[in-house]
């Protein structure tokens, strides 16, 4: 897979379970790279300032390692979620919590999801199973994301728009 670009283009896509899109990614030439492990992340926010900027600055625990992410507000699309997005791995993630606290962030929402990840050239999938549903991700190019939907047998009726937080929240899991 190409190095991330700085800017996030993906469909989430709500599904009735995860098994059953194994073998249509294995099919399309996707191979598994992260078997469904456990992820933990955590937003973070000092006096609600990046929510009210429809941002984010989250830390996430997957697959043996933590990073931290920002978010940048979203660009208007109907159906893909475009947004600016900044990543780094971090060596120590007790100590950046530790950080975050001491610059006065506060975390505002702690979300947990069971996700594996699938990775083919032009693309990366996400199968994700929250408490809420089951989802799968595609994020890449807007074209080779509309031309996995396809080969997938998947339609847009599904997309679902709002973010993990906003469902979270919802759910009334916040």
């Amino acid at each position: 897979m190409k190095q991330k670009s700085t800017v996030e283009t993906e469909l989430k896509l709500r599904i009735p379970a995860t098994a059953p899109l194994r073998a249509r990614l294995a099919d399309l030439g996707f191979r598994e790279v992260t078997p469904a492990q456990t992820e933990q992340s955590t937003l973070w926010d000092r006096e609600d300032r990046l929510r009210s900027e429809n941002s984010a600055l989250r830390t996430r625990s997957f697959a043996g390692r933590c990073r931290l992410t920002w978010k940048g507000p979203r660009v208007p699309d109907a159906l893909l979620k475009i947004r600016p997005e900044l990543e780094t791995g971090v060596e120590d993630g007790p100590a950046l919590e530790a950080i975050l606290l001491a610059l006065g962030f506060e975390p505002t929402l702690r979300m947990e999801k069971v996700r594996a990840v699938w990775q083919r050239q032009d693309l990366e999938a996400c199968l994700d199973e929250t408490p809420f549903g089951c989802f799968l991700e595609l994020e890449g190019e807007p074209e080779a994301i509309h031309v996995a939907l396809a080969g997938l047998g998947l339609g847009t009726e599904t997309a679902e728009t709002r973010s993990y937080p906003e469902l979270y929240r919802e759910a009334g899991l916040s």
